[in-house]
């Protein structure tokens, strides 16, 4: 087979088509200081030339705005309304554009996005932090559903119109972080009526503005089930396969048809504290497993900031042999 490009491969990779080998991505949130601006871009260049994957994945710090008096479900009727002229949201694209003018054409991009229930909780999450956070959202849903559920909306509403400026500014792909899947928080029932519409309204977005839709389910101890229903609006899936924990295997009966994406720990195992020799051969052993169509390496979710390059190269290398 004649050598692919990058942006080739992940196209037929999600298209389930031949490759000539198998893609790969991965992601780190970059230190601080490196949100936006060229801090940002220069963290982001320096990340993708140093690791050689196929998929430019670009981070999202830009997190919607912290809102004060928050301290029950009739609080939340209190929160502002959004604007794609919002400083938080301006500033992701302008570091978009800035990475993808200087960035390799010939690589897979894509833009993260926070889902739903993340960017619900960023609203509140300096007051009670990420755990009680978490914890405090579905508590205030069941005392006020009216008023909860309309912020969830208008967040919803705002995504998507990140996802257009996302696709204004060139990028192939959104990578959409859905939250609400554990057991521990929302019920199967509140998860059904008030968040999976929401995250199917986004992910219908971005397929209608051009984009492939790589939908990633985050965090452990996961009711994979309630995402059944999402196979449809996904081109691409990644779960904690680990985490989860919920095998590849599974995850190809749950989601028949779409791509996968995974196969490596994103805090531990090999990747992590293997040698280059190990990752290489952990690598050559997931592919042989799951086979060269319809799959992306990666990893269940964000590997450490700290890690060091070479070996995210050293995965991607291997993938390609």
């Amino acid at each position: 087979m004649i050598r692919m490009k990058g942006r080739e491969r992940v196209i037929a990779a999600i298209k389930k088509e031949p490759v000539d080998s198998i893609p790969s991505s991965f992601s780190l949130h970059f230190p601080k200081g490196c949100e936006y601006g060229d801090q940002g871009v220069a963290a982001h260049l320096d990340f993708f030339e140093k690791t050689d994957t196929d998929i430019y994945k670009i981070m999202n710090e830009n997190l919607l705005p912290h809102c004060d008096g928050i301290h029950c479900g009739n609080d939340w009727k209190n929160i502002p309304a959004f604007s794609k002229k919002d400083t938080w949201l301006t500033r992701q694209i302008d570091m978009v554009k800035g990475i993808l003018e200087k960035s390799d054409s010939d690589k897979f991009s894509m833009g993260t996005l926070h889902g739903v229930v993340a960017s619900s909780l960023h609203l509140i999450e300096k007051t009670y932090g990420y755990d009680m956070g978490r914890l405090v959202m579905p508590e205030h849903l069941r005392q006020n559903k009216i008023a909860v559920s309309d912020v969830y909306k208008r967040v919803a509403d705002i995504l998507c119109v990140l996802v257009e400026e996302y696709m204004k500014a060139g990028v192939d792909a959104v990578y959409y972080a859905a939250l609400g899947g554990e057991y521990r928080y929302y019920t199967d029932e509140e998860f059904a009526e008030y968040i999976e519409p929401l995250d199917k309204q986004v992910m219908t977005a971005i397929r209608e503005n051009g984009g492939y839709c790589f939908l990633h389910i985050c965090k452990d101890r996961l009711n994979m089930k309630r995402y059944a229903g999402y196979n449809e609006y996904a081109d691409v899936v990644n779960w904690g396969v680990y985490e989860a924990p919920f095998s590849i295997e599974e995850g190809k009966k749950l989601f028949p048809g779409t791509t996968i994406m995974g196969g490596l720990a994103n805090r531990s195992g090999v990747l992590v504290e293997g040698t280059e020799e190990e990752i290489q051969e952990a690598v050559k052993g997931i592919i042989t497993s799951n086979g060269k169509t319809g799959f992306i390496l990666g990893a269940d979710c964000t590997i450490p900031t700290e890690i060091e390059y070479w070996r995210v190269k050293a995965a991607a290398t291997a993938a390609r042999e």
